[in-house]
């Protein structure tokens, strides 16, 4: 019987991913949009981590069972770590990824060093708090124009000197071979029968009651 883990994210692009990634493992991957309508996590972390653990332990709470979520971003050596935690609203709160990746274009013209890496945090958290963490790096250089139309976010700026390509110019199978979340993935691969032992020895542990989805409507997550 395969468990049944949450992907705390709305996101097509990325349950895509995550479902493509994951999907010989013997889990069950269910996005959070499948439960309809809970309460969003406040994204107020001043770090990748802070915020992927945020996310997850929401979930896992509101919905009592395992979730797991990620954050990840761009960061430019030359803009000071830019856009960093703010990857996904770089350019306003409800800015399109043709209007975030245009801001860092703009902010970076004329700039030589164009060095970037991009960084993920992978967090597997249950209802009661506990959490195991991944991570995943992929560094690459940022181009001066958009390339490709495959991927999302950055990926038609983000360039990989290996490939000679964005990754926006490659099949998702390959760019997850390599991508920041593919390797944050591969090290939870390789790891993947002490997360099951562990889910299954917390989840006993608690033992949670059926969660009561109306008090977390109700409360004010303002």
């Amino acid at each position: 019987m395969k468990r049944i883990i949450v992907l705390a994210t709305s996101n097509k692009n990325k349950i895509k991913e995550f479902k493509s990634i994951l999907k010989d493992f013997p889990i069950e991957i269910r996005s959070v949009s499948e439960f309809g309508p809970i309460p969003s996590p406040i994204e107020d972390g001043l770090t990748f981590d802070d915020n992927a653990y945020k996310k997850a332990y929401h979930t896992a709470r509101v919905l009592g069972l395992p979730a797991i979520a990620d954050d990840s971003g761009l960061v430019v050596h030359a803009l000071d770590g830019e856009p960093g935690v703010f990857s996904a609203r770089y350019a306003g709160d409800n800015a399109t990824d043709d209007e975030n990746t245009s801001k860092l274009l703009e902010k970076m013209r004329g700039l030589k060093d164009r060095r970037a890496s991009f960084k993920c945090v992978i967090s597997i958290a249950v209802p009661s708090g506990p959490a195991l963490t991944y991570e995943g790096q992929c560094d690459g250089v940022i181009t001066t124009e958009k390339r490709g139309n495959q991927g999302f976010g950055y990926d038609p700026v983000f360039y990989i000197k290996e490939l000679g390509k964005t990754f926006a110019e490659i099949p998702l199978q390959e760019k997850n071979s390599i991508s920041h979340r593919g390797k944050a993935l591969s090290e939870l691969r390789i790891e993947f029968d002490k997360v099951l032992k562990w889910l299954d020895q917390r989840l006993i542990e608690e033992k949670p009651e059926k969660p009561d989805h109306n008090q977390f409507l109700n409360n004010d997550w303002s």
